[in-house]
């Protein structure tokens, strides 16, 4: 980075430790602090399978389905196991992972340029994490562990000084694969980068990716986790008719559009042209950032949280184009850091709002369910419908919430007659869902009523639930906007 001017030799500086404090607690605000204050959607699918792995003996992709890593799943199941059913452990280890990426970054940039490169790195990344935008409250998500991995493997990589060195950087390259698939591009971002170095280098690093995948692949396979259903459910199904990239063309555009254009991002964007500008050569950065945009085009949904995967680079570049042009234009840097946080702090209007609620709980609106217009209720009342279920259940009775109920089903505690607890259509989800509920029918099927669930399920699951509670069983009652069905006897 011989292209920064030189900093100021004893420059005012806060501990970087302090400002990283900081932004944990603010972090643990806005996630805690979340809607329900219950597991979101996702975390309930990872919950739920992660504790069939640990409660049951139930390995991933036997006791449930979901396209996640095993990784996550065992976070979860270890949270279930130390905890029972709860949001905050998950959450709690997330916001200590990605201080740990903010803490590595701030490495990264301090080694290349400085300390008060270094301060301001910190400011870019650890301020982004946060928005709604980059979806700030899902810290306990594959992005943290995957993102934080590349970043600690990108600091070993950069700072090697000997083979060790770079065998370590591909051994945590290859863990940040284990957690999300989509760090294949930072991996080969370091892969093209080493060959600029030795080829000694490069093959160090690569031994160290192989290491972990192969240490990876025995673990999972010693815990009792088909490897094909490995590929397949990771991988293999995620795509084509029914997946979850199943979307138009126009909802793609419209997904990208929001994301990167009417959101905080945009803030990025002048200091990420000065950063090309200044350099005037693609470099590891630039690559680092390509390949990331790339790996989350190709999943092609654009999620809040898949942004996550742009921000350590992002952040970088804006940190070394402000530090370059702080020093030529001698502008004190207490004034930027005032600016950088003025512009890029979060909104906190969700976690005040939902601070309220706790204090100020709402009246119970229990009578304005079950009649028209029926609404998807919110996530605090999908707990206590899911708490209902169990109190109302038997401890082995099997539990079939119809369409998106995952929040519902894994505070229920019963198991699903299916793998697939959650919709999926895909050719080979419906074959096993099929397969599955006709061997297992369950005690207790939940149908909801909102019209969302049949505008986005399919029609012949749709008429399978149907035909199953017309058959064998009675409604029993109706709670929250679901029709509650019991079996014959």
């Amino acid at each position: 980075m011989a292209w920064i001017a030189k900093e100021d030799s004893n420059p005012w500086e806060p501990n970087p430790i302090h400002i990283i404090t900081g932004f944990a607690l603010l972090q643990l605000v806005i996630t805690l602090f979340s809607d329900g204050f219950v597991l979101s959607f996702d975390e309930a699918m990872w919950h739920y399978i992660g504790r069939n792995w640990f409660r049951h003996g139930m390995a991933p992709y036997a006791g449930g389905v979901d396209n996640k890593s095993p990784l996550i799943f065992a976070i979860f199941g270890l949270s279930d196991q130390l905890f029972g059913v709860n949001y905050w452990f998950p959450r709690l280890l997330g916001t200590f992972v990605q201080s740990v990426g903010i803490y590595y970054v701030y490495k990264i940039a301090r080694q290349m340029a400085g300390v008060q490169t270094g301060m301001l790195a910190i400011l870019f990344y650890g301020l982004s994490l946060l928005w709604h935008a980059t979806g700030g409250k899902y810290v306990s998500y594959t992005e943290t562990y995957g993102v934080t991995f590349i970043i600690i493997a990108f600091y070993h990589f950069l700072t090697a000084q000997n083979n060790k060195a770079f065998f370590i950087s591909g051994l945590l390259a290859g863990i940040a694969l284990g957690f999300r698939l989509t760090a294949i591009f930072g991996i080969v971002a370091i892969f093209i980068t080493s060959l600029r170095k030795s080829r000694r280098d490069t093959l160090m690093f690569c031994v160290g990716v192989l290491t972990s995948i192969l240490f990876l692949l025995m673990a999972a396979f010693f815990a009792g986790i088909d490897l094909h259903n490995l590929y397949t459910y990771t991988l293999a199904d995620n795509f084509g008719s029914g997946s979850p990239t199943d979307h138009n063309l126009s909802w793609k555009i419209e997904n990208f559009s929001n994301k990167f254009f009417f959101s905080g991002m945009i803030l990025f964007y002048p200091l990420m042209m000065a950063y090309f500008i200044i350099k005037s050569r693609m470099d590891w950065l630039g690559l680092w950032l390509i390949l990331a945009f790339t790996g989350i085009s190709i999943i092609g949904i654009y999620d809040t949280v898949h942004l996550k995967e742009l921000l350590p680079a992002l952040s970088l570049m804006s940190a070394f184009a402000v530090a370059h042009l702080t020093n030529i234009y001698k502008v004190p840097v207490k004034w930027i850091y005032l600016l950088l946080i003025i512009l890029f702090f979060p909104r906190l209007s969700e976690p005040l709002s939902n601070l309220k609620r706790l204090i100020r709980p709402k009246a119970n609106q229990s009578e304005n369910y079950c009649r028209q217009p029926y609404t998807i209720p919110d996530e605090g009342t999908r707990k206590r419908l899911g708490l209902w279920v169990r109190e109302n259940t038997a401890e082995h009775d099997k539990v079939f919430v119809a369409g998106f109920g995952a929040q519902v089903q894994v505070y229920t505690e019963r198991l699903s007659p299916t793998i697939y607890f959650n919709v999926t259509q895909t050719h080979i989800a419906k074959e096993r869902f099929f397969q599955d509920m006709q061997a297992n029918k369950p005690k207790m099927i939940l149908v909801p009523l909102f019209p969302e669930y049949r505008e986005y399920v399919g029609g012949d699951l749709l008429l399978y639930v149907d035909e199953l509670v017309a058959k064998d069983y009675y409604l029993d009652r109706c709670m929250y906007n679901y029709n509650i069905y019991r079996k014959k006897k």
